[in-house]
């Protein structure tokens, strides 16, 4: 009896609904289990009311009129609420908020706030939603694997930023920049946020140690010039062979000449 009662919600259109419900709820749940597991960075700590009154003032001085009032957004710019505070720290202590006009790409300008002022306004937008918080120095100390660094960054970021981290062009006007200048901070930021066409790496493609690794990586580029020589602004082997090809050319021009002027 029972068996037939279980057939016959099989076949019954009530009994896919169910089936259909089951399934979303068990994927969703083990979703949200799993992001929760791998997503462990930094969350946003508490900030007084005083800080972030200030922090309001100044977004609605300084960035209300393409993000909104509220920040949740208008025709000219997106929302913020649930950027966090890396975000904010990230835009506008490198010059790229406010943005000068529009384009393909935010470029680095002159950073036009204090510390303080930046700090006032990343709390104030993290107070709005639940984001990545600003990495500690846990995240960005510079004391990793130098070898271990390299390999991952020439897996994860060389296709773009270059395997020196000089930068390269992307698509439609666009650029990876170059991170000789960089700080460990704003390099942390960037891969928990992924500005730009840059991808998010979460914990779970690159843990924390190994984003250590890469900013120690970088750091050691930073600080040490090239071991082989005049680098050619590490473009790569397009550089360095052309440099050899006219360098040869111009010698083999230079021993025509010699040989002509043997001859007379």
């Amino acid at each position: 009896m029972l068996k037939n009662k279980l057939n016959g919600l099989r076949r019954s259109p009530k009994g896919l609904v169910v089936i259909l419900f089951a399934g979303l709820l068990v994927v969703g749940t083990g979703y949200t289990a799993v992001n929760a597991a791998v997503n462990t960075s930094p969350q946003a700590a508490s900030h007084s009311a005083a800080q972030i009154n200030y922090g309001k003032k100044l977004f609605l001085s300084n960035c209300a009129s393409c993000h909104g009032k509220n920040a949740e957004g208008t025709a000219n710019g997106p929302t913020l609420i649930g950027v966090g505070e890396a975000s904010v720290d990230f835009q506008v202590s490198t010059g790229r908020m406010p943005g000068a006009s529009s384009g393909p790409q935010m470029q680095v300008k002159p950073v036009q706030f204090t510390n303080d002022e930046i700090a006032a306004m990343a709390a104030f937008v993290g107070s709005l939603a639940t984001g990545p918080a600003i990495p500690g120095a846990e995240y960005t100390s510079g004391n990793g694997d130098i070898q271990k660094g390299g390999e991952l960054f020439r897996v994860n970021c060389a296709m773009c930023h270059n395997a020196a981290g000089k930068g390269g062009a992307l698509t439609e006007g666009k650029y990876a920049p170059e991170l000789m200048h960089s700080s460990a901070k704003t390099i942390a930021e960037a891969m928990i946020l992924g500005p730009q066409n840059m991808p998010v790496f979460n914990d779970a493609n690159i843990t924390p140690q190994e984003k250590n690794d890469i900013i120690t990586y970088l750091q050691y580029l930073q600080t040490h010039s090239s071991a082989g020589g005049d680098e050619l602004g590490g473009l790569g082997p397009v550089t360095e062979g052309l440099l050899a090809w006219l360098g040869l050319l111009g010698l083999i021009i230079a021993i025509t000449i010699w040989l002509g002027a043997k001859s007379n």
